[in-house]
């Protein structure tokens, strides 16, 4: 039997603690620099040399695959943890992202800008308890579509006054008026720009979600801690809006709310359990 140098072994502990904590010494840029340099925290390219990119139920080459992203492709990182070790096409490490669909991929293969992204506290996903429907309807509208490339959510064909609820407990941070002239507390038409009344909530783990085009000002206040499932204003018209309905977004790594960070709502809440639309 070969036995393992007592030496040798506490180095590789204390190399693997000096790159978790490495992970979060990273990028000690501010955020208004990144937005110069247009790197966003969080977000990386698979860079495999052709092949997809295979994403796994667990930090491991070795468990389950779920999932790929085309070489190339865009990937939203919200945390990473230190796990087995990869020789990819990108770098040789010990990192691992979990995306923000739950999947994990090997850092080994992305391509990403240096700045701050947080140490996972846990290798499972949030559970699909904590999380729920802003409210049931219909999707009339999806995610950045071939008619819609700039759609950073989805549409949710709700009737006039039908209560919005926060999908998961959080803070409110934003609550605007967003409309390129007129005001927000009569109905919209496609020729206006803006998303109308709308309201932010962060959520744990850096996710905050975005409700647009309410018709009246929003029930909640900045600052407001709100609970999963708590009515927080009525689907309304306000802004560029055709009709009555509930625009809503869902950003990781956030905030802020912007577009590169901006994620498909459906296969988001998809990944806790919720059926969205």
């Amino acid at each position: 039997m070969k036995r393992r140098h007592p030496r040798r072994t506490a180095l590789t502990v204390l190399a693997a603690a000096s790159l978790l904590s490495s992970l979060v010494s990273f990028g000690t840029a501010p955020a208004a620099a990144a937005e110069a340099t247009g790197k966003v925290a969080g977000t990386g390219t698979a860079r495999t040399g052709g092949t997809p990119l295979n994403m796994r139920q667990s930090p491991s080459s070795t468990a389950r695959k779920v999932g790929e992203v085309a070489n190339g492709g865009k990937v939203w990182i919200m945390c990473q943890v230190v796990a087995e070790h990869v020789n990819g096409t990108v770098r040789a490490t010990r990192v691992w992202n979990r995306l923000a669909n739950n999947t994990w991929v090997s850092d080994a293969y992305v391509q990403r800008a240096y700045y701050r992204i947080p140490v996972c506290s846990a290798a499972r996903p949030p559970t699909a308890g904590a999380w729920t429907l802003p409210l049931s309807a219909g999707l009339v509208s999806g995610y950045r579509t071939i008619n819609r490339p700039t759609h950073d959510g989805v549409d949710l064909g709700a009737a006039r006054y039908t209560p919005i609820r926060a999908v998961a407990a959080g803070r409110v941070i934003r609550v605007v008026c967003n409309i390129s002239r007129g005001s927000c507390d009569v109905d919209g038409n496609r020729a206006l720009s803006g998303c109308g009344w709308y309201a932010e909530i962060q959520h744990a783990g850096n996710v905050v979600t975005r409700y647009c085009h309410m018709a009246r000002r929003p029930a909640v206040a900045v600052g407001q801690l709100v609970r999963k499932g708590q009515f927080i204003g009525y689907v309304g018209s306000s802004g560029s809006s055709s009709g009555p309905h509930l625009h809503f977004e869902v950003h990781v790594n956030a905030p802020p709310a912007t577009r590169a960070n901006a994620v498909n709502p459906v296969w988001f809440l998809r990944a806790r359990g919720i059926r969205l639309g």
